[in-house]
């Protein structure tokens, strides 16, 4: 146990003055319940770690984005969400330190996402109380900034894919894509495409490649259909 410890601290950068409020932080109820009755379970820290983690990450939020109070509360929400939290422990491997008991283990709870995002709000809370609020900020915030990153990274929608599974529905449909021109010089070209239902024109598209204009069509044949991005 003392070695779990020691590991879970060189993961985390720090070494607690009080060791046992790690331990506790990684001791599963039912690890606790199963004859080990001399430990607490980390449901205590979980409850006060919630707490922290709101207050620094709403703190970041105030001071780094401009959004109205919806819209910061909207971000706070996804960005403490138990997916997003048990994303953030599997990135320190949280699930291979905790004690659990030999049920949980057999159930795979070392990977549970519910398990998972509660043990991570109990090592905030352990770093919280062995080194004090800017502790527990220089744990939190990295992960809280690479999932704004994140969420802020333009998601790439394959259209083509979504209007060819559509048209696919009726084997007699034929879809195709015509190059219909290309215009500007050869480092800023744009092609022009249209797409094809039966010979008819259900979407045209711009882009900087062929395929990127093939999608601006599809995109748009999906509009025509009904069907938003």
């Amino acid at each position: 146990m003392q070695t779990t410890t020691k590991d879970m601290m060189r993961v985390l950068g720090y070494t607690f003055k009080n060791p046992a409020l790690l331990e506790t932080a990684l001791t599963h109820s039912s690890y606790a319940n199963e004859g080990n009755r001399h430990l607490n379970s980390n449901e205590r820290l979980e409850f006060l770690g919630d707490s922290v983690l709101g207050f620094i990450t709403a703190g970041y939020l105030f001071e780094h984005e401009t959004g109205k109070e919806g819209e910061l509360t909207r971000l706070r929400a996804s960005l403490v969400c138990e997916k997003a939290l048990s994303a953030y422990a599997k990135k320190i491997h949280l699930g291979e330190y905790l004690l659990l008991g030999k049920g949980e283990q057999r159930g795979g709870g070392a990977q549970r996402a519910s398990l998972l995002a509660d043990a991570f709000e109990a090592v905030i809370a352990a770093l919280y109380l062995d080194g004090g609020l800017a502790q527990a900020e220089a744990f939190i915030l990295p992960f809280i900034q690479e999932e704004l990153s994140n969420q802020r990274k333009p998601q790439f929608r394959d259209y083509k894919t979504k209007l060819q599974e559509i048209i696919q529905q009726n084997p007699e449909e034929q879809l195709e894509y015509e190059l219909k021109g290309e215009s500007g010089p050869d480092h800023d070209k744009q092609f022009h495409v249209e797409v094809h239902l039966n010979s008819n024109v259900i979407g045209a598209g711009r882009g900087k490649s062929k395929k990127e204009a093939e999608q601006q069509a599809a995109r748009e044949a999906l509009k025509l259909m009904g069907y938003d991005d």
